[in-house]
């Protein structure tokens, strides 16, 4: 009896330790899926929600791209800039605190995205007005009122021959770039129907890929 006292006192520490160890794990893992500037999910953790997710019912996939931000970083510096991603942030967990089962992530620079349950499209141009009003609303920073612009495009999963991400990220980024193409604002995607070539998912010309917008 003494020897399994014993073994189970000197165990303690060990399992403790054990127990630590997995708690640190599990925090790492948390952070890795979190972007440390915005807070908001990273895209491949987006990607990963929102694949499984999709498939539950109407979704609208948002693209959203800060228009102004190198200026912002030009004339204020970088440390306004991450303010103005961080308000962001901030503005799009706002905008979609109602909307249950929504998921906003930061893609990577000034570029965000969002999967938004949405059962009634009507619903949609409402949304969008509320986030592109919010998203733009001056933020402070040193005692001074800060703005940027933003473009936001989406994409409703209902017009599309399959809830395909990959095709909703698409449709959504080219509706994006006609906002900004017609000075910011937002933009509901027309259908299925892709209006520009792409590479790697990603509409051609844009940050990151290579080649020339198709006439």
């Amino acid at each position: 009896m003494n020897g399994i006292v014993t073994t189970l006192a000197a165990s303690g520490p060990l399992a403790s330790g054990w127990a630590v160890h997995g708690m640190v794990l599990r925090r790492r893992l948390t952070d890795a899926r979190r972007d440390p500037l915005s807070g908001l999910p990273t895209r491949a953790a987006f990607e990963r929600q929102a694949t499984r997710v999709l498939s539950r019912g109407p979704h609208a996939v948002l693209v959203l791209d800060l228009d102004g931000f190198k200026a912002l970083n030009d004339t204020f510096g970088h440390a306004a800039g991450d303010e103005a991603i961080r308000s962001t942030a901030a503005s799009l967990n706002d905008a979609l605190s109602e909307r249950r089962g929504s998921v906003a992530a930061r893609l990577g620079g000034d570029e965000f995205a969002a999967l938004v349950p949405m059962p009634d499209p009507v619903a949609l141009p409402w949304l969008l007005r509320g986030l592109h009003d919010e998203v733009t609303a001056p933020f402070p920073y040193r005692g001074q009122s800060l703005a940027v612009g933003a473009s936001v495009g989406a994409c409703l999963t209902a017009e599309l021959p399959s809830p395909s991400l990959s095709l909703a990220l698409r449709r959504a980024d080219e509706a994006m770039y006609a906002a900004k193409r017609g000075g910011g604002g937002w933009r509901v995607a027309d259908g299925p129907a892709l209006t520009h070539t792409t590479t790697a998912d990603r509409r051609t010309g844009r940050r990151g890929t290579a080649g020339k917008e198709a006439a």
